[in-house]
C-alpha cells in the first residue's frame, strides 16, 4: 500500500506543476485526495474502449499522437492541440469494424474556433458496440426442454461524450504553449439488463517549436467513475440461481489516472517531402501490466509513429505500439516468451478542404490476425464561415 501511495503522490506532484501554469489549484487538490483515498478501488483496464484511438491518421501511426496532432481529433488525443484549428469550424468522422463486423466503432467530432483564435471548443462522440447478441437465458425450460423461440437479441454499447476547451499562450518568440481540458460523460449499457453513467476529466499541454513539439496528457486526472445499475427481474434471478451464476448488484468502477508523454520532430527532406516522427510513453498507475517497463503500481508502454508527407497533400504512415511478452507458439514446452507488438500502416490525401485517411491496423498484435480497415474524413467548413460573415 505504501508503494501505491507513493505512486499517487508522484502523480500529484507532476499535476501540481502543470496546475501552476494553468492556475487550477482546486482541481489538483481534488486529484490528490481521490488518488490517496481510492487507489485500492481502481479497476484495471476500465473503459478500455476509450483507448482504441480516433481518426485513421492517429491509428495508422501506432496511436503516437499527443505531440503532433493538429486537427479535431486532438479532442481525443490531446485537447491542447485543438488550438491548431483556426478561423473556421472543422468536422471529423470515422468508422471501423472489428471481429469480422461484429464490433462497430464510430467517432464524430466538431471543432469550433472562437473569435479571438486563441481559444477553441470541441465536441466529440464515441461509440463502440456489439449488436444482435443472442440472449439465451430462457432457452432451456424448467423441464429440460429447449425452446428456441425464447431467444432474443440485445446490444452492448459504450458511449463517450467529450467536451473540450483549448487555449493558446505565447511562450517566447519562436515557441508557443497551449493548454486543453476535456470533460467527458460516459454511458455504457448491455441491453435492458445493465447500464452505467460516468464522468471524468482529461488535461493536456503542448509546446511547439520550429520543427519539434512536446505533448503531455493527464487522462482521468480526477479518476473517472462508472456507476453501474442492473435490472434483473425475478424470472432471470431464478435462472441465475439455478445455474449458479452471481446475481449482480449496484457497483462503482473507478478508472485510475494515466499520463502520456510524447515528442515529435519534423524532418525536412526537401521543399516538398517531409518526415514526421513521434515517440510516446503511456504511463499507467493501476498496477503491474504486461508492458516494456512494469513495476507495481506503474507501467510504461511506448508507441512510435511515422508520417511521410508529399507537399502536404499525400501522406504515408506507419506505427508500432502495444508491446507485450507472450508465449512462443513454436515452443512445444510452453516456456519461451517472445516480444509481440501491434503494427499499423496507412495513407491519406487532401483535396481542397477535404482530407480522407485510411488505416490498416490490428486490435491485438502481429501474432493474432485481427486486422481491420479504418476510414476517416476531415472537412474544413470554410463555406459555413463565409455564410456567417454574410
Amino acid at each position: 500500500m505504501l508503494e501505491k501511495m507513493t505512486g499517487a503522490i508522484r502523480l500529484a506532484r507532476i499535476l501540481i506543476k502543470f496546475s501552476r501554469m494553468t492556475k487550477i489549484y482546486s482541481l489538483i487538490t481534488l486529484i490528490l485526495l481521490l488518488c490517496n483515498n481510492a487507489w485500492a478501488q481502481f479497476a484495471k483496464y476500465s473503459n478500455e474502449f476509450l483507448n482504441i484511438g480516433a481518426g485513421a491518421r492517429g491509428m495508422s501511426m501506432g496511436n503516437a499522437q499527443v505531440a503532433s496532432v493538429t486537427d479535431g481529433t486532438a479532442g481525443y488525443w490531446n485537447p491542447a492541440g485543438l488550438v491548431n484549428v483556426k478561423d473556421y469550424p472543422q468536422l471529423n468522422l470515422m468508422h471501423s469494424e472489428y471481429f469480422a463486423g461484429i464490433g462497430k466503432y464510430d467517432y464524430a467530432n466538431l471543432v469550433l474556433p472562437l473569435k479571438d483564435n486563441k481559444r477553441t471548443l470541441g465536441l466529440t462522440l464515441l461509440r463502440f458496440a456489439v449488436d444482435d447478441i443472442p440472449n439465451t437465458v430462457f432457452l432451456v425450460q424448467p423441464d429440460g426442454s429447449i425452446d428456441f423461440s425464447n431467444i432474443t437479441t440485445f446490444s452492448s454499447a459504450d458511449y463517450a461524450f467529450i467536451f473540450s476547451l483549448a487555449q493558446q499562450a505565447k511562450w517566447s518568440k519562436n515557441k508557443n504553449i497551449s493548454f486543453g481540458l476535456n470533460a467527458k460523460i460516459i454511458h455504457r449499457q448491455a441491453g435492458d439488463f445493465a447500464r452505467a453513467w460516468g464522468f471524468g476529466f482529461d488535461a493536456g499541454m503542448m509546446v511547439t517549436g520550429n520543427r519539434w513539439k512536446i505533448g503531455v496528457v493527464a487522462k482521468d486526472v480526477t479518476t473517472t467513475f462508472n456507476a453501474w445499475s442492473y435490472n434483473i427481474d425475478e424470472q432471470m434471478r431464478e435462472v441465475f440461481y439455478v445455474t449458479q451464476n452471481d446475481i449482480p448488484s449496484k457497483s462503482t468502477e473507478l478508472t485510475a489516472p494515466q499520463l502520456i508523454l510524447g515528442g515529435s520532430y519534423n524532418f525536412k527532406i526537401n521543399k516538398k517531402i517531409s518526415l514526421l516522427a513521434e515517440a510516446d510513453f503511456d504511463i499507467t498507475f493501476d498496477g503491474r501490466r504486461n508492458t516494456v517497463i512494469s513495476f507495481d503500481p506503474v507501467s510504461i508502454d511506448p508507441k512510435v509513429g511515422l508520417e511521410l508527407s508529399y507537399n502536404s497533400v499525400f501522406f504515408v504512415r506507419a506505427g508500432i505500439n502495444n508491446f507485450q511478452k507472450a508465449l512462443d507458439d513454436k515452443d512445444t514446452t510452453n516456456q519461451k516468451k517472445i516480444w509481440i507488438y501491434q503494427p499499423s500502416i496507412g495513407a491519406g490525401f487532401k483535396i481542397g478542404d477535404v482530407q480522407i485517411d485510411y488505416a490498416f491496423t490490428n486490435l491485438a498484435n502481429q501474432s493474432n490476425p485481427l486486422y481491420t480497415h479504418v476510414f476517416s474524413l476531415k472537412v474544413d467548413l470554410r463555406d459555413l464561415k463565409k455564410k456567417k460573415k454574410k
